[in-house]
Parts: C-alpha cells; structure tokens; sequence
C-alpha cells in the first residue's frame, strides 16, 4: 500500500518540534504567545490560565487532583501538549517528584497582555495613502485564482500560463516531496504530488507552510524567525495594507513568495508598496478542522459510475482526470466516468482508494451533499474492490533454503526463523523453506553454529 501524507494540523506541530532554546526565543513576542495559548485544547487552555499568576511549581500529583477520574485521559493529553510547547516546564525536586512551572518568558508576556490588552503586530496604512484596496470578495477571487495556479503547475506547468512561475525558493518547496525530477527530464508528481493534489485546501497549505519553513535553512534563513513572522501574519486584519518598509529582508522574501500562493496581495502606490493579507493567511495560526473550508460542491456521481462536475475550473478538470475518464467539458460542465482502468491509473501513481472516495464526497454538489450517502454505495464500494483487486499479491524479497542434511536440522531452523517473526513458507516434505531476506545473514549465522 502506498504510504499516505502526513500533515501538521496547525503550526503549534512545528513550533513544538523546535529545540527548547529556539522556542524559547520565540515567546519573546507577545503574538506567538498568544497564538499558542489560542491553539491549546480547552483543559490545556484552562490550565495555563489558572497558572498563569502561580510564580511557584505545582506538584504533578496535585494537578492530577484537578479532575475527576474519568477524565485522567485528557489531563494527560493536556499536561504533555504544555510540555511538548514548553509552556509548563517539567521540575524535579530532590525526592524525583514531578512538579510542573509555567514558562516565565510566557507567562510573563501573557499576564502583560491580559492587563494592557493586545495590540497589532504594525499598524495598516491610511486609506489616503493606498486610495482603493480591493473588495474582500476581490480579495478572496485573488486568492483561489493564485492557488489554482499554483495547483496547475503542479500539475502540467504548460497549463499555466507564461509569467507566473514561482521563484526559484519556491520551487524547491515544491520538489520536497511533491515533485521529483531526473537529469534531463521535466518534473513529474511523486506518489505524495498525486495524494496532495486531493487533499483539502487547508491541508494543503499546512503541508507548503511546513515544507517552506522545513526549506528555510538551505535559504540561509533561520525557520524560527519565519514560523514567528508566519504567526505574526495571522494577526493582521483581513483587507487591511500594510507597508512594505516595516518589514526584515527576510519577511519582505517571505512576502513575495506568500504572494505567489495567494496568502498576501501585493500593491504599488506612487511612493510606497503595501501588501493586504487574505484570508488564508489570517487563518494560519488556526487548525485545520477551526479553518475549515465551507466552500461548495460540484460534483455530483451517479450508481452507473457517469460523474457530473458542474465548475468552470481548468483546476478541477484536471484533479478528476487523476482518477476518472473525463469524456467531454462544456463551459459550465464536465462529464465523466470512473472505470477500472482510469482507478487503476491512480491506484498506480499512489493515490488510495480512501482518498478519492472521500474527495468526492467533501466536493459533492449541494444537491446531493444531504443526502446519506452523498456518493452511491455501490460506487464507493466498488472502488474499495478495485483497490483489493490490484492489491491480492505483495512482492516481499525473500531467500531459500533446501538440502538439509538432517530432519532435525531443518525444523530447528524453521523454529528460529518463526520465533524471529521472518518464516514465510515451509515445505516439511521437501526440506525447504524461505525466509525474509534481511533475515538471511542471521540464518546463515545460526546454521554455521548448528553445523
């Protein structure tokens, strides 16, 4: 089975992943403070604001007490996603109890923003400086037509058209894992390229942002100054303009790339240059289930396999060509049909079964969304059958063994090799049997002592 993505639901995953003393640099500000307090679950949340004045540490035992005992599983949960962002700091006395203290660059920043209240990270420019900004319905058009773009050229960059292709610290984003290319030869999609091409939107701005910020030291940029420029984003206000000048080198470079994806709209006055954030770059601090799209559907899948896609989107054209047979494309239409061969296509480029049941439903038009199931059970399990088909046989490398000298040589060896877990098949008859072949030199080692 192909190995399927793995994305950070949110930036605390990679925030957590930093070394102590990076994170600890990060709490500096104010924002990133509050942008993880924001990501916390609830009883994590209600802990760090019952500690947040407690300057002495509170014993682990103590804390236990907190809750009843049905709910010593999310307590746990609670305690170790505080210690994971080292928001709590783990204490141990001279006996070894555990005590747990609050971060005192956290708490510190936070129990000043409880009492002089929040500010913004810089403050918009005046609508006589920037005249018209664009309407957040131009906004949100601006965004979905860059990331479609983005997509396409993922896809097949002669679908996009000239002069929009992504600088070059972009596109080695884009051959982390999602493209891969030979001396010679132009990129292809890799078997994750095919499953993030289905993924939903948001997660696959978690997936770019981590790679991006995954990316930043081959860039000579520290990944901890970007996440804490990325969080810092979030906090400006949707169709706002802020100016150019306030930003590092690093983040005016971060800005013209985020423009490329859409998270930022840039502009040019006559003495000065903004840019104006959108949407998805006020929702990055969110997880993906708070950040959920509610876009609407279009796909519609009949019990004879015949799919109807009403979209006018070269984008969505091409994602169902990854697993249907797209027949013919209206202006506002496009017919099709999944056949074995069109999923054995996609079953081949890595793409699961799983994936394409559920993008058809997460994109089923609103006329058949209500209804339970949205996508006709015959279809989706047929599609699970496919997959089950391509998939009776796996190929695992092994090595043989024959002529025994002895019956008791033989099932000694088959013993060993059950009790390691890596016996495959035996023939008691015939003496032989085989093995897993990274098992091998163990074998041979154990029939050398046994001779």
């Amino acid at each position: 089975m192909p190995q399927v993505m793995v994305v950070a639901r949110n930036f605390m995953d990679m925030v957590a992943a930093l070394p102590a003393a990076k994170l600890d640099m990060l709490y500096d500000s104010a924002f990133i403070c509050e942008a993880v307090l924001r990501s916390l679950p609830p009883l994590a949340k209600k802990y760090a604001l019952q500690m947040l004045y407690v300057s002495a540490p509170v014993a682990a035992a103590a804390m236990e007490e907190w809750v009843l005992d049905e709910y010593a599983a999310k307590h746990r949960v609670a305690i170790d996603r505080l210690l994971q962002l080292r928001v709590f700091v783990e204490v141990r006395d001279r006996r070894k109890e555990v005590s747990y203290k609050m971060n005192q660059k956290f708490q510190g920043n936070m129990q000043k923003y409880l009492v002089d209240g929040g500010s913004l990270p810089r403050e918009p420019i005046p609508s006589s400086v920037t005249a018209r900004l664009p309407t957040l319905a131009e906004l949100e058009s601006f965004a979905l037509e860059q990331w479609e773009c983005f997509l396409l050229q993922l896809i097949n960059s002669s679908q996009v058209e000239r002069g929009t292709s992504f600088s070059s610290s972009m596109m080695r984003t884009f051959q982390r894992g999602l493209l891969s290319s030979r001396d010679g030869e132009a990129p292809r999609l890799t078997e994750n390229g095919f499953q993030f091409l289905l993924m939903e939107t948001n997660a696959q701005l978690w997936y770019i942002m981590r790679e991006y910020i995954s990316s930043a030291e081959e860039r000579g940029v520290d990944p901890t100054e970007l996440i804490s420029f990325l969080l810092e984003l979030s906090f400006h206000t949707l169709g706002e303009a802020y100016s150019l000048n306030t930003l590092t080198d690093v983040q005016r470079n971060a800005i013209r790339d985020l423009a490329e994806l859409g998270l930022v709209k840039l502009q040019q006055g006559r003495k000065d240059s903004w840019f104006i954030p959108t949407k998805l770059a006020t929702n990055l601090s969110a997880s993906l289930s708070d950040s959920s799209s509610n876009k609407e559907g279009f796909v519609v899948v009949e019990t004879n396999f015949r799919m109807y896609a009403y979209s006018t989107s070269r984008l969505h054209c091409e994602i169902l060509r990854l697993f249907s047979r797209v027949e013919y494309q209206l202006p506002n239409l496009i017919v099709g049909s999944i056949t074995k061969e069109s999923l054995y296509g996609a079953f081949e480029n890595g793409i699961t079964a799983e994936q394409i049941i559920s993008f058809l439903q997460q994109n089923a038009h609103p006329r058949v969304a209500d209804k339970i199931p949205a996508v006709p059970e015959n279809v989706t399990d047929q599609i699970r059958l496919w997959e089950t088909d391509r998939n009776r046989v796996d190929m695992t490398l092994s090595h043989l063994y024959e002529d025994f000298p002895s019956k008791d040589m033989f099932e000694q060896c088959c013993d060993y090799a059950r009790d390691h877990g890596c016996l495959l098949w035996e023939d008691a008859k015939k003496m032989r049997l085989i093995v897993r072949v990274e098992f091998h030199p163990e074998m041979r080692e154990f029939l050398r002592r046994l001779r």
